[in-house]
């Protein structure tokens, strides 16, 4: 079995991310020589356009695969020799792994989601659930929450045409789901008879400060998850827990759209609660 490892990680701002550290240590963890590195396009002077060379630079020095973010997630798929199934449905891809049949796509955002939610919220009901934000990691996030049963999905964001763009798109993949648009405004209509919600904004984010909507709105018998991790306790969260709702944070999703990545790379089952446990280590360490 192989033992040795060359992984980076291609997007904008990348260097803060946390990810090369969560391999690493799980790759050291299973035995492995796992090295993990950031290929930073802004820091490289590389435009997002450009993914498709920086990618097959990576291949030319040996990496053995890429973690792909933003803003390149949909503009590598036209560089790939194969998509799974959930990146072709979504349309984005954050995980390339090469192969001797070429570079294969996948997307562990959905999956990521759909296991923190199982996990972290085993019990949450889910009849109908109210998404905030309808941008990229939104349509994982909206794909992951049908798949994982919710009976309504409404998806409020602030350009309601893009919302309603998501909704089509998974009513395409999932015909018999009930998924509705909106807008942020109507979030006080559509609250009181919300089980739960969800945050898919970059709001509560250190360079995003603050809520996605008005706190007064939460109440007990509502859970509410973030996708924000850094930091794990986002101001959402903190007022959702004062107004006695369950909360779930960004971590438990960044951990498993991770463990679900180093999976398909190395073929090896990795430790999701010791992974968890270093992401908090890493959050509380700034």
């Amino acid at each position: 079995m192989k033992s040795s490892f060359l992984v980076g990680l291609i997007g904008a701002g990348v260097g803060p991310s946390l990810s090369p550290a969560l391999h690493m240590r799980e790759g050291f963890e299973h035995g492995l020589s796992y090295v993990y590195k950031t290929l930073d396009i802004t820091a490289l002077g590389v435009p997002a356009e450009g993914v498709g060379d920086l990618m097959r630079d990576a291949r030319r020095l040996g990496f053995d695969a890429l973690n792909i973010t933003h803003p390149c997630k949909e503009l590598v798929i036209e560089h790939l020799d194969r998509l799974d199934e959930t990146a072709a449905r979504l349309g984005a891809v954050n995980t390339v792994v090469f192969t001797e049949e070429g570079a294969v796509g996948y997307n562990t955002d959905t999956t990521g989601f759909g296991h923190a939610l199982r996990t972290g919220m085993p019990d949450a009901p889910l009849g109908t659930v109210v998404q905030i934000g309808a941008g990229g990691a939104g349509s994982a996030v909206a794909h992951a929450l049908v798949g994982q049963g919710v009976e309504r999905l409404i998806i409020a964001d602030m350009d309601v045409d893009r919302a309603q763009a998501r909704v089509e798109e998974i009513r395409r993949h999932h015909p018999d789901s009930t998924v509705e648009a909106s807008h942020v405004d109507k979030l006080p209509a559509l609250l009181p008879e919300a089980d739960g919600l969800v945050n898919c904004t970059p709001m509560g984010m250190a360079d995003h400060p603050g809520t996605p909507l008005d706190t007064s709105l939460l109440r007990p018998d509502l859970w509410v998850a973030d996708i924000v991790y850094r930091p794990l306790d986002t101001a959402l969260l903190q007022a959702a827990r004062e107004a006695g709702c369950r909360t779930l944070h960004g971590g438990h999703m960044a951990v498993y759209q991770a463990v679900d990545a180093f999976r398909l790379i190395t073929g090896i089952e990795p430790d999701a609660e010791r992974m968890l446990a270093h992401l908090r280590e890493l959050a509380a360490a700034g």
